[in-house]
C-alpha cells in the first residue's frame, strides 16, 4: 500500500473462515486463513470488483495485523483478483470475459480427464457419497443459498477426483476456476436454473457409477459448458462489475 491515506474498503462484510471451527481452519496458517477470507469476499461480491480495498481496514475486520493481509494482496493480484496500483492503493479487479473463458477451457480438459479415470475405477461403495451430494444441492431448493450450493458444488467436483486418486488435479481447478466462481455466484440468481446444475451433476455421477466413461466425459463436458450460456447474461445485467 502506498503512504497516502487509504481509502476505505467498500461495504462490511462478515466471514466465519478464520474462525476455529471452519472446515480445515485449524489444519491452515492464519496467512492462508486471511488470504483464504478476503478472497472469499471477493468471489461472493462482498468487497466488490472495480471499489479500492484498504489493508487497515480490512486488518481490523478480521482482527489480524496488516502483514497477512498485505501479503494476501499479492497473491489475488497474481491471480488477478486484485490490482495493487503504486500510490494509488488496492482495488478489486473487474470480472474479465476472456479470463473466465480460458479458465473454463483449462478446467474442462481437466476435469474430462478425471471424470473418466473415475469412472473406470468407481464401484457402488465410491459413489455413494456422489449421489449423496447431488441429492443435498437437490434438496436445497430453487432459491438456495448461494455460499451452501456452491460449497456442495466444489464438494461433489472434489469427491470426484478423490475417487479418481486426482487430488492434485482438484488443487490446480480450485486455483484456476477462481474467476469461473464469480460469475457462478451471480449466475445462481441471474441465469442458471438451479434444477438444470442438480441434473448435470446427477448425469456425471450416474454415468460414473455405471463405469461409462465416454458418458462421464460428455456429462463433464456439458456441464463445462453451461457458463458460456450464463455468461453472456450475467454480464449483460452486471455490467459495472465487468471489463467493458
Amino acid at each position: 500500500m502506498s503512504s497516502l491515506e487509504e481509502p476505505a474498503s467498500e461495504g462490511i462484510f462478515v466471514l466465519d473462515t478464520l474462525a476455529d471451527g471452519a472446515p480445515g481452519a485449524r489444519q491452515a496458517t492464519m496467512g492462508h486463513r486471511v488470504f483464504r477470507a478476503i478472497k472469499q469476499a471477493i468471489v461472493r461480491g462482498q468487497l466488490v470488483p472495480g471499489h479500492p480495498i484498504s489493508e487497515a481496514e480490512l486488518a481490523r475486520q478480521l482482527g489480524v495485523s496488516r502483514q497477512p493481509v498485505r501479503e494476501a494482496f499479492i497473491k489475488l493480484s497474481e491471480m488477478g483478483l486484485v490490482e495493487i496500483r503504486p500510490q494509488r492503493g488496492t482495488f478489486v479487479q473487474l470480472i474479465s470475459r476472456r479470463e473466465v473463458e480460458n479458465a473454463r477451457f483449462i478446467r474442462e480438459a481437466i476435469e474430462v480427464a478425471v471424470a473418466r479415470r473415475a469412472a473406470e475405477v468407481a464401484n457402488g461403495e465410491s459413489v455413494r457419497p456422489l449421489f449423496a451430494l447431488v441429492e443435498e444441492q437437490d434438496a436445497c431448493g430453487d432459491r438456495p443459498d448461494q455460499g451452501r450450493f456452491l460449497a456442495l458444488d466444489d464438494a461433489l467436483h472434489r469427491a470426484i477426483a478423490l475417487l479418481a486418486d486426482c487430488e492434485h488435479a482438484w488443487r490446480v481447478v480450485e486455483d484456476l476456476k477462481v474467476q469461473m466462481d464469480r460469475v457462478r455466484f451471480l449466475a445462481i440468481s441471474d441465469a442458471t436454473p438451479v434444477d438444470t446444475i442438480v441434473a448435470q451433476h446427477r448425469d456425471m455421477v450416474t454415468a460414473i457409477a455405471r463405469n461409462d466413461p465416454d458418458a462421464a466425459a460428455d456429462a463433464v463436458r456439458t456441464h463445462m459448458r453451461e457458463i458460456l450460456n450464463s455468461l453472456p447474461v450475467v454480464a449483460a445485467s452486471n455490467r459495472d462489475v465487468f471489463v467493458p
